[in-house]
């Protein structure tokens, strides 16, 4: 299509190019990512998913003394009011949730 086709059309005619147009590419597109997830599939099977292993419920070691119901396990970033107290000169142990034996 040349140029001065272009500008000899009306805004409704461009507009309807425009829409045909995306019709157009989003069906290319669709086609061709089939086709590349196919070739994908043939150069790296997709092996079976194995179920993720269930791990056990992690006990709370650590307690905020200001809000009772704010516990830290120990594992992942440390939560904000551990950090903040351990900024002021507290210690980690300080915190530790005493555990009755037996």
């Amino acid at each position: 299509m040349q140029r001065r086709e272009l500008k000899s059309m009306s805004a409704d005619q461009l507009w309807n190019l425009h829409e045909a147009l995306v019709v157009e590419l989003n069906r290319k597109i669709a086609d061709e990512k089939v086709r590349l997830d196919e070739r994908l599939h043939k150069l790296c099977p997709v092996e079976e998913k194995h179920e993720r292993h269930a791990y056990p419920k992690v006990l709370p070691k650590y307690r905020n003394p200001k809000n009772p119901a704010e516990t830290w396990a120990g594992r992942g970033k440390q939560p904000r009011w551990l950090r903040a107290e351990l900024r002021s000169g507290k210690k980690l142990d300080d915190f530790r949730i005493a555990r009755l034996a037996g």
